[in-house]
């Protein structure tokens, strides 16, 4: 299989094309309209350093809302409401936590100035939104995303106190679940997601779905759980 190069021109190849690690093209940009038009096709960015590379990895690991599962003993601390969780009060705190903050399953971190400045343009227009934990006033957690359809690609996740992440990966799940959201792209393996009820699938069966899910009207705007 051949790694496509990209072209000024906003077009990506078929990601049934990529390669067994996912790896389907190199270069372009990371302009909103490009991101959009990756994100359709069950594509996303994914590097260090330059050039730009586009995955599409199969299998893909999803969650379906109605399949979220919480632990007993995390479902009796949330229970107690130890955080206020908010929706996108604090984008850019949030995805600069994300690239600061060291994550299990993860060496390092892929989000770079670049992208960063990427996404904080794609949360502007209503596209990428941030799940925030507080307490005392201060962001102590949360995890970012983007939404096109009916279909959440998360990408990455930060904490500074025990369960900050989680409480607003589940209170995200919940609210989605009442928005009748199909699925969160959880993109890649972690052992984090899998215990949350998060599966492997096919490509071929993730790129149906993700038609299927953009059939409907983004929710585009700042979101909130009100």
């Amino acid at each position: 299989m051949a790694i496509y190069r990209l072209i000024k021109e906003v077009i990506f190849p078929d990601p049934e094309e990529a390669e067994p690690d996912g790896l389907l093209a190199v270069g372009g940009d990371l302009s909103p309209k490009r991101l959009i038009a990756a994100y359709a096709r069950g594509i996303f960015p994914w590097y260090s350093e330059p050039p730009i590379l586009w995955f599409s990895p199969d299998p893909r690991l999803v969650l379906f809302p109605e399949e979220l599962h919480v632990a007993s003993r995390l479902h009796r601390q949330l229970a107690k409401n130890p955080f206020e969780i908010r929706m996108d009060t604090a984008f850019e705190s949030v995805i600069q936590s994300c690239a600061r903050i060291n994550r299990k399953d993860q060496a390092g971190t892929w989000i770079t100035e670049e992208m960063i400045q990427a996404y904080i343009d794609l949360h502007k227009i209503g596209i990428a939104h941030s799940v925030e934990s507080w307490r005392g006033g201060n962001l102590v957690g949360g995890l970012y995303g983007v939404s096109l359809g009916r279909a959440f690609f998360g990408e990455s996740m930060f904490t500074l106190t025990s369960n900050a992440s989680k409480a607003a990966f589940v209170r995200l799940i919940e609210k989605l679940k009442e928005w009748e959201f199909h699925f969160i792209d959880c993109q890649v393996h972690t052992t984090h997601l899998t215990s949350f009820g998060a599966k492997p699938i096919p490509r071929s069966e993730f790129l149906r779905a993700l038609k299927k899910a953009l059939w409907a009207e983004t929710k585009q705007g700042l979101w909130s759980f009100t």
